[in-house]
């Protein structure tokens, strides 16, 4: 288990990126998710608009999935959430998983979230890898 890698403020991934820390590879994959609120889905999950935000709409657990066309290699999540908008809807555990396959997925790291309005960085550096 980790804790979690609070971004400095000012230092969100998107301006990491562009100074050259960070390459965000997200739209290298397709992106699905378990279930969603019409009008919360991968589109708002992806947008860039901290104002928008994944509700899921079903049975727990609650699942992202991020599949790449071929063997990709993810050293770091970026991860940004806010009570006040989302409050209940806020996760408190995250599971990393990678695989082949859905089948053989493997938990490669987990983080207890403590979310109030800030970027989490969860380093994938040091887990085990595909």
């Amino acid at each position: 288990m980790t804790t979690p890698n609070k971004t400095p403020p000012g230092a969100d991934p998107k301006q990491l990126e562009r100074t050259g820390t960070v390459r965000e590879i997200g739209s290298q994959a397709v992106w699905s998710l378990s279930s969603c609120k019409p009008g919360f889905g991968v589109d708002q999950l992806r947008d860039d608009n901290l104002e928008t935000y994944w509700q899921s709409d079903g049975s727990q657990p609650h699942l992202v999935n991020i599949q790449f066309r071929r063997k990709t290699t993810v050293k770091t999540l970026c991860i940004y959430a806010d009570y006040k908008s989302d409050e209940s809807y806020t996760p408190s555990k995250i599971s990393v998983r990678v695989g082949n396959n859905f089948h053989n997925l493997q938990e490669i790291r987990n983080l207890i979230c403590h979310f109030n309005c800030q970027w989490q960085k969860m380093d994938l550096t040091s887990a085990w890898a595909y």
